[in-house]
């Protein structure tokens, strides 16, 4: 998760597949640390369009934006900064479990 107003790196998960419970648990940390944004802005993977996220975000006051689908250059920063860490951080070391990562 990736601040859009400065850029900031705030969190990372590692993980096969990251269910909707568990971003919104990676949320609900955020918001205690940094306070509650106005919007989050995300892709279409099965975890952000789920109707758990999109129902606690409603609860919570909080705009989900989507970009278009097939559109990541809407995303463009964070696919970015996805690739950066998984080329200079993950790809640097041989790891035998999720959890090592």
């Amino acid at each position: 998760m990736v601040d859009d107003n400065n850029r900031e790196w705030l969190n990372i998960d590692v993980d096969l597949s990251m269910p909707a419970r568990r971003v919104i648990q990676s949320l609900e940390r955020l918001i205690e640390w940094r306070g509650k944004p106005k919007s989050i802005r995300c892709d279409n993977g099965p975890e952000y369009i789920s109707q758990q996220l999109r129902d606690w975000a409603q609860t919570s006051d909080i705009e989900l934006r989507y970009i278009q689908p097939s559109k990541p250059t809407q995303n463009a920063y964070i696919e970015r900064f996805n690739r950066t860490v998984r080329q200079e951080c993950l790809d640097l070391h041989l790891f035998d479990l999720v959890e090592q990562a």
